[in-house]
């Protein structure tokens, strides 16, 4: 696993930068002073999970005083949250931290029911703690790129991702509940009406072990995370930024319609509206295309 990278000497300049006392720094980790004096003359190295409330303590970003080449795996996630193996037992409600430390052993995956609440006391999403289970398991799975360095197309400030399993990732996280890979394969096989997605090949998409995918498995994999295959098949800045805008339209109608009836409900006159709007770009867009046609 990436442990993070401990230097007692760093530690050492960057409590005296700020003028404080050893006992100063012990009382804010819990520890006593000898204990940070071991830790500055490297005779001893901290626990992981102290990393994050020493560098609180010495007024220092933890990735800049205590770097980690590589990214997280599940124990790095509980360690930068500052939770002992020992004290998820709390998170999870068990009697042991057995679940937790089966799956940071990479014996046996999380239970779904942990995976919302482990993810909330990380301080991170479902989508990356699940990436950081993969790792724990012995599978190289990236994060995803930044927007910055990503070239995808933009929607507003939002960069949509390129690779399929960025796409999967986004989409996943734009669903109001959580879907596991098992329930994103039932979805998709249902629509399509047959043995298409599996368990096994939807984590593989979406992890990034696979790359590509059938036309097939593409549109079974729409159906279950409420897109059209669009999403994943096209390259087009303008068809990407309709897609997205068109997600978020059918939730604004769904609200509307929850609404009941009525002058505040979805009316009929509404619905014309927007059938009226999309049979009218469709056909400009027809119109447009028969003119560079014959032109």
């Amino acid at each position: 696993m990436p442990v993070r990278r401990f230097d007692g000497h760093r530690l050492l300049l960057a409590r005296r930068e700020e003028g404080l006392r050893q006992s100063a720094v012990a009382q804010l980790v819990g520890v006593s002073p000898a204990r940070v004096s071991a830790w500055e003359t490297g005779r001893s190295v901290p626990d992981p999970e102290k990393l994050p409330r020493l560098a609180h303590a010495v007024r220092r970003d933890l990735d800049a005083l205590f770097p980690r080449s590589g990214d997280p795996d599940l124990a790095d996630l509980r360690a930068d949250a500052g939770y002992s193996q020992k004290a998820t037992r709390e998170l999870t409600a068990t009697k042991t931290q057995g679940p937790v430390a089966a799956a940071e052993n990479g014996q046996r995956r999380l239970a779904k029911e942990y995976e919302q609440v482990l993810a909330g006391a990380y301080g991170v999403s479902v989508q990356a703690l699940r990436r950081a289970q993969e790792r724990s398991f012995g599978h190289d799975v990236p994060e995803p790129v930044e927007p910055s360095s990503q070239h995808g197309a933009p929607v507003g400030e939002l960069v949509l991702p390129t690779t399929l399993d960025g796409q999967i990732t986004y989409l996943l996280e734009q669903l109001p509940q959580p879907l596991s890979d098992a329930e994103v394969a039932v979805r998709g096989n249902r629509w399509a009406g047959a043995q298409i997605l599996t368990e096994d090949l939807v984590r593989q998409l979406r992890t990034g072990e696979l790359a590509t995918a059938s036309g097939e498995v593409l549109g079974a994999l729409a159906e279950a995370l409420d897109t059209t295959p669009l999403f994943f098949e096209s390259c087009d800045a303008g068809v990407q930024r309709v897609i997205v805008e068109t997600m978020a339209l059918k939730d604004r109608v769904a609200a509307i319609a929850a609404r009941g009836g009525g002058e505040e409900g979805l009316s009929a006159e509404l619905l014309a509206f927007i059938s009226k709007e999309v049979t009218k770009a469709s056909a400009e867009i027809a119109d447009r295309r028969d003119h560079s046609a014959s032109g």
